[in-house]
């Protein structure tokens, strides 16, 4: 299932959801990434946190990063609804 976060906040939750669906504390996934468990929830609240922590937060939860164009594509709208 995809998920899509517009602003650190967001990919925080979702994160956070990934983590806790997983029933792993913030200190397992710290000591997965390498990192203090502080980190990670700076990170799960939408703070700065370097970049190598969050791509091994992502692996760790079997998770990618995918660079998509959040713009409006208004001929694909007009598509969807056909001729009306």
């Amino acid at each position: 299932m995809s998920t899509i976060a517009f602003n650190s906040r967001e990919l925080g939750q979702r994160l956070r959801a990934e983590r806790r669906a997983r029933g792993w504390t913030q200190a397992w996934l710290a000591e997965r990434v390498g990192c203090q468990r502080q980190t990670i929830a700076e990170l799960e609240a939408g703070r700065n946190v370097a970049t190598h922590i969050l791509m091994g937060a992502l692996a760790a939860l079997g998770k990618g990063l995918i660079i998509a164009d959040a713009r409006i594509d208004l001929e694909r709208i007009g598509d969807a609804f056909g001729d009306e």
